[in-house]
């Protein structure tokens, strides 16, 4: 049994809509006001998982904040892409020498999608939302109009895309 699998096995992760595997660990029992006034749990967190035969997830954004917490494997390639045109790639790592991170946080209303780097087998990460998470505050992209917005990241973007769009 590969380490992926028995994480999977171990830690009851499904399959989750943007690829990979997830379990929801934690939604608080305090309510808040969420985006558009909705109420959301205070805070929610998720064990995610991405291995080799996912090895990353498609573009999205959420309503609130989520913060990235890394367990095991890695590093986990990050692209964000900001409201007012600029992007980056941030790494979830522990090599803090190399410009890693074992925590990096994602603003609310940034497109991103995550990637295994090069070689790396699995990654074992938690995030967490505050307000708490609801699939209501969740947005798939469709890929091809970010990539116009910022064509310096269009070849990553690509591989961030659901299969079936241009």
């Amino acid at each position: 049994m590969t380490r992926a699998a028995e994480l999977i096995e171990r830690l009851a992760l499904q399959p989750h809509p943007e690829r990979g595997f997830f379990v929801e660990t934690y939604r608080a029992a305090h309510q808040v006001v969420g985006a558009g006034g909705a109420p959301r749990a205070a805070s929610t967190a998720i064990y995610f998982l991405l291995t080799a035969e996912q090895p990353a997830s498609y573009l999205h954004r959420l309503a609130h904040d989520e913060l990235f917490h890394l367990y095991e494997g890695g590093p986990l390639d990050v692209l964000l892409l900001g409201a007012e045109g600029q992007s980056r790639v941030a790494r979830l790592g522990r090599d803090v020498a190399a410009g890693e991170r074992p925590q990096l946080v994602i603003p609310a209303g940034t497109w991103f999608g995550t990637e295994l780097a090069p070689g790396v087998g699995h990654v074992l990460f938690g995030c967490t939302v505050a307000p708490g998470f609801d699939f209501s505050d969740f947005e798939l992209a469709e890929g091809p109009e970010l990539a116009a917005r910022y064509p310096g990241e269009a070849a990553r973007i690509a591989r961030l895309t659901r299969p079936g769009k241009p």
